[in-house]
């Protein structure tokens, strides 16, 4: 027999399905999207009931979304209700479903800021930073850069992951950035455990500024450390060295480019990208590689001219 709380109002239901089946299942920052999706469920259907879902009301819902999100945003948030939808669904707690045939709209998408820097803009903001004898954010930017690392696995380092003399980072964790106190997580996931081979210069610089610090704490951060403190500072550095605004992860699309582009192949950028498989990096750099291939297809003609 089906369980009957056709009056349960919506956003209550979905809050209880994150609690029932999403809470301990999914780690904590895909967690909190699920929470926003809750919050902004209630915002806007506060009096909506389960009895009342159907294609018109779902649709009104998402349409009401739409009018302040850009439309691959609204889409992330009809995947999230629909899972809980199609349980009840399956529960029997509503009849039909809902999200059939359902028309996503949004916005119309800001402007794109640029991804990633050229060699020459990457060399003209490295110009601009101001490296002194202690770690600070100048410093983590340089590391960054170099490395490709991922905001949070270049926070949880601490001096024990540098290997100077062999000129390697290890990289085995990640660091809590989004929470008071911090404290260290596990990686995106088991590949992204990885060394990560750095220059000479830069072992030789992070092992003068990181003499005499716990070689097991952070080297940048104690506690919370807000993603957009570190953007406005590589904002304001674009600025100053007169090239396009990117962001931190902006970085590592850059490091990952410019690396494609010196003819570094795609299974190398992908392991020490840390990526899961050599898949995600070539959806992530499909333009780049098709480049590289039209110039690789040219060199085969010449070459194939010559016989």
């Amino acid at each position: 027999m089906s369980k009957k709380i056709s009056t349960k109002l919506f956003y209550r239901y979905y809050g209880n399905w994150i609690e029932l089946y999403k809470k301990g299942a999914i780690r904590q920052v895909m967690l909190d999207k699920y929470y926003l999706t809750e919050r902004k469920l209630r915002e806007l259907a506060p009096e909506l009931r389960l009895s009342e879902l159907n294609r018109q009301t779902y649709q009104k819902l998402l349409n009401d979304y739409a009018e302040t999100h850009e439309k691959h945003t609204t889409l992330d948030f009809h995947h999230h209700l629909k899972a809980a939808i199609i349980d009840a669904l399956d529960d029997g707690m509503i009849k039909t479903d809902p999200t059939r045939r359902v028309i996503i709209k949004g916005r119309k998408p800001k402007p794109k800021k640029k991804k990633y820097l050229n060699l020459f803009e990457l060399q003209m903001l490295l110009k601009q930073l101001k490296l002194g004898t202690e770690p600070n954010w100048d410093w983590f930017i340089l590391l960054v850069a170099k490395t490709g690392l991922r905001y949070a696995e270049a926070l949880a380092l601490t001096p024990n992951d540098f290997n100077y003399e062999k000129q390697v980072i290890t990289v085995t964790k990640t660091w809590n950035y989004k929470y008071a106190g911090g404290g260290f997580r596990p990686t995106k996931n088991p590949t992204s455990k990885r060394n990560v081979m750095i220059d000479w210069q830069l072992a030789q610089q992070f092992k003068q500024i990181t003499q005499g610090m716990d070689p097991d704490k952070p080297i940048f951060v104690s506690g919370r450390a807000f993603n957009s403190t570190i953007n406005i500072i590589l904002e304001r550095l674009c600025y100053q060295a007169e090239i396009p605004v990117i962001s931190i992860h902006g970085l590592r699309h850059t490091h990952a480019s410019l690396l494609l582009y010196e003819g570094v192949s795609v299974a190398s950028v992908a392991k020490r990208l840390g990526h899961a498989n050599i898949t995600t990096t070539q959806k992530t750099y499909l333009h780049i590689i098709q480049e590289l291939e039209n110039k690789d297809n040219d060199k085969v003609m010449h070459h194939l001219s010559q016989l």
